[in-house]
């Protein structure tokens, strides 16, 4: 596995169902907030900067998460092609995996929409915190 980045994400009391459990779309508002502390502090951009857009979203549920848990998203990436760019996650509570995701991101063209290769220098941060080597 690649370098861990993680953060804790906060359970607010709007996020939960009527059993008390976070409500299953919420989830993936917990992975965007940890992405874009992610693009944020690892890439050093501004999210406004990238034109990122999710291709693929995959969600496995284990466990409920709880009004009161302390859930840590842990983010690291699998995969870095030239336009595109594959996240897993596992969001934990007291270690214990509660879900499990990935994304799969492209980086597009912010005139055109159209995928476009993700900058050299947004490459170079990603393998130099992930850990990746260069294609030969």
């Amino acid at each position: 596995m690649s370098e861990e980045f993680t953060r804790d994400v906060p359970v607010r009391f709007r996020d939960l169902d009527p059993l008390n459990h976070v409500n299953h779309a919420v989830y993936a508002s917990y992975l965007e907030s940890v992405r874009i502390d992610y693009i944020e502090e690892v890439l050093d951009q501004r999210l406004r900067e990238l034109s990122f857009v999710i291709a693929n979203l995959e969600l496995s549920y284990r466990r409920p998460i709880e009004y009161g848990d302390e859930p840590v998203v842990a983010l690291w990436v699998t995969e870095l092609g030239e336009t595109s760019c594959t996240m897993a996650y596992e969001i934990r509570v007291d270690g214990e995996v509660a879900a499990t995701a990935e994304t799969v991101m492209v980086h597009t063209d912010g005139e055109t929409g159209s995928p476009a290769p993700i900058d050299d220098d947004v490459r170079e941060r990603i393998r130099e915190y992930e850990g990746l080597e260069a294609p030969t």
